[in-house]
């Protein structure tokens, strides 16, 4: 059977959730949160830098700020994608004011800003507030073998 690795949003903990149990909203082995359930999850700097360099599943992260509008109407729709994207895809979003070194490794020029990573590196990116079905077809035709 074969597992997938995925990095707690709430602890940073590394946890292996074997695949054909992931729409079965897997836990964390170390805190007990959900791993992938569907709903976006809030990063800090230990869990950004784990997810995005540990998980095996493709992870969308959404840079973003309090005080951008952009980004807080697109708020709605990107918990709508990652419902639509669960379990085969993590959606997780980062703030970018509390966390401006990250922002800037990442070289996110400006907000909102959809990378999506998978095994460790960066495989696309998207620029501007979007609708939920934008948002899931560039997670698809990003990931097409």
């Amino acid at each position: 059977m074969e597992a997938v690795k995925l990095a707690c949003a709430t602890c940073g903990q590394m946890n292996r959730v074997p695949r054909d149990r992931l729409s079965a909203a897997p836990k964390c082995g170390s805190c007990g949160e959900p791993l992938d359930d569907g709903r976006v999850h809030e990063l800090d700097r230990l869990s950004h830098d784990k997810a995005v360099r540990g998980d095996d599943l493709p992870l969308l992260v959404d840079y973003w700020a309090p005080w951008c509008g952009p980004c807080r109407a697109m708020a709605p729709e990107f918990a709508k994608a990652a419902k639509a994207l669960a379990p085969e895809v993590r959606l997780a979003r980062l703030n970018t004011e509390d966390h401006p070194d990250i922002a800037g490794r990442a070289r996110i020029q400006g907000i909102p800003a959809l990378v999506l990573y998978h095994r460790g590196r960066e495989v696309a990116r998207l620029a501007g507030a979007r609708p939920a079905a934008q948002i899931s077809d560039f997670v698809r035709q990003n990931l097409r073998p």
